[in-house]
């Protein structure tokens, strides 16, 4: 079963995709208003905190399809190039 987040309703209102997107994953949203739950969101297909529909994956899992990406005039890299160079982002000076 996913999480169990308590957020205001100040933040529902402000954030309404994100905390959407929240409930989507599989997380169950209870909002407060100055700090008393009025009400929760639930994933679709659950009643009671029980799954009664298919499972939700906080991932995800369908094709998003081919990605058009603008050519800028750069050097064409290879795959291990393009590797080496993210692999040496991370390392920074402590």
């Amino acid at each position: 079963m996913g999480r169990h987040r308590e957020i205001p309703l100040r933040e529902l209102n402000q954030q309404t995709s994100r905390v959407m997107a929240r409930v989507e994953a599989g997380e169950t949203v209870t909002i407060t208003k100055d700090g008393v739950p009025i009400g929760d969101i639930v994933p679709h297909g659950v009643r009671d905190g029980v799954r009664t529909g298919s499972p939700v994956y906080a991932f995800r899992t369908d094709p998003m399809g081919l990605l058009d990406l603008p050519d800028l005039g750069g050097p064409a890299l290879s795959d291990d190039e393009i590797d080496e160079t993210l692999r040496g982002m991370g390392a920074g000076d402590d």
